[in-house]
């Protein structure tokens, strides 16, 4: 008992770090000059140690760059405390598994998500792409290679479904209708979840976004809609709610 409330933690102190992290390549990872991470997006003046601690340097700093003296967002430590809360619950949840390591993969890549798809429209490739490959790893290593190769053929199958819709809804809108980056993490899907829970997902990200595109179609209209954080929103809950989706959509079809 004494040991898991150690892990749990640990864990929890490694959420902030590392949803730290997260938010920075969140942020720097879009910008064509990015050479130090750690300094302020506004005036490039590099942090020192102290200044990126994990909630405690937001407040240290008054919620402001001690330099330019931009405000810094409450959406950032709010972010941080969710990613140490999400992978403590990855451990109360799954105990060391392959689902808690998934948990936790989809948690950093949650907040890169949300982060550089709300503030630039852009869902970064090279994040997807390691993840990519951590899971089909794993899932090659946990459940041998017929799953391995089930779960690869699943993933590409989602990414030309997608770009079948992407393909169809530009010729009837007469416009990009649906990013690049957000197919690419249709196809992460695949290689999570499988087919079937993927386009679950799917469904479930575009009922997430709809009061967002009323919202927008309401009041800015033309504005891109960031269809990235729902999409990952939706994974989440399909791959934390796996068996309960899993059973309802065995009775229905």
């Amino acid at each position: 008992m004494l040991i898991d409330i150690y892990i749990i933690c640990l864990l929890f102190v490694i959420g902030l770090i590392l949803g730290m992290v997260s938010i920075i390549i969140g942020i720097k990872g879009p910008l064509k000059n990015r050479e130090y991470f750690n300094c302020c997006d506004n005036c490039n003046n590099l942090y020192k140690w102290y200044e990126l601690i994990p909630i405690v340097s937001f407040f240290l700093m008054r919620g402001e760059c001690n330099y330019c003296k931009k405000e810094i967002s409450l959406v950032y430590p709010f972010l941080e405390i969710i990613s140490g809360m999400l992978m403590a619950m990855s451990y109360m949840i799954y105990g060391f598994s392959y689902e808690m390591i998934i948990m936790i993969i989809l948690t950093i890549l949650s907040i890169i998500v949300y982060v550089s798809d709300f503030k630039y429209y852009i869902i970064l490739d090279s994040p997807l792409l390691v993840f990519s490959i951590v899971v089909l790893i794993l899932k090659y290593c946990f459940f041998g290679f017929k799953t391995f190769l089930v779960s690869l053929c699943s993933g590409f199958l989602i990414f030309l479904f997608m770009m079948i819709v992407r393909y169809i809804g530009s010729k009837i809108f007469g416009q990009e209708s649906l990013g690049g980056g957000d197919v690419k993490l249709s196809m992460f899907f695949g290689f999570v979840l499988g087919i079937r829970l993927s386009i679950a997902t799917l469904v479930i990200g575009s009922f997430l976004a709809f009061p967002c595109a009323i919202y927008y179609a309401l009041s800015n209209k033309g504005r891109e809609i960031p269809f990235g954080p729902f999409l990952i929103t939706s994974l989440y809950l399909v791959f934390v709610f796996m068996e309960p989706i899993n059973s309802f959509l065995s009775v229905v079809f």
